[in-house]
């Protein structure tokens, strides 16, 4: 029960988020506290900001990075998940070469062995889940500060799209907001987890 939990708490997590995002008055709640925090560090005293959006979303996606990155690094043993891995890529020829090659009892015996290892891998995939929770708590305020602040984003200048307002939707159908926040978020994350020597979920 307990290898489960970090699974049961990520969809908990992601039906909490669901339920704040559809419910304006928290969604608007979060987000004005999120501002609190967060205003003072962009804003001058006259009110203006000292940055560009672009950088600032920039800035967010490189933080929920790192923070993503460190979190699933000592949360997720990652040799034991290429072990398995490795395992089952030399299974899965093996099974393969004894189809081919009509041997029923070898067959048998991979048959057999089969359930163990697929086991290994439910219980790896399980564990991917236990960091997506907390990262989850960290990353819904900041999404819920960005939508509250998108009115304030203003417009941007996009190659091949030209000015584009950060609301508008992308060819994607994205917010331009979120595309760039996705974008940024991508790259930097690979960046992030190369250096971290983080191998891929």
């Amino acid at each position: 029960m307990a290898k489960g939990l970090g699974q049961y708490s990520f969809f908990i997590v992601m039906i909490f988020a669901m339920v704040i995002y559809s419910i304006e008055s928290i969604r608007v709640g979060i987000g004005s506290a999120m501002n609190a925090l967060f205003s003072p560090l962009i804003q001058a005293p006259d009110g203006s900001y000292m940055t560009s959006w672009l950088v600032i979303i920039l800035a967010l996606a490189a933080a929920t990075g790192v923070y993503s990155s460190l979190l699933q690094k000592y949360t997720i043993d990652y040799e034991k998940m290429q072990s398995v891995q490795k395992k089952m890529k030399v299974f899965q020829q093996e099974f393969r070469e004894a189809q081919l090659a009509g041997d029923e009892k070898k067959i048998k015996k991979l048959t057999e062995k089969r359930d163990k290892m697929m086991g290994e891998q439910l219980e790896m995939s399980q564990e991917q889940f236990k960091p997506m929770s907390y990262i989850m708590v960290i990353t819904v305020p900041i999404f819920m500060w960005l939508l509250f602040k998108v009115p304030d984003m203003g417009s941007v200048i996009f190659p091949f799209w030209g000015l584009v307002d950060f609301a508008d939707p992308t060819p994607v159908f994205l917010p331009v907001w979120i595309f760039w926040y996705m974008l940024c978020s991508l790259t930097l994350s690979q960046v992030i987890r190369k250096t971290l020597n983080i191998g891929g979920l």
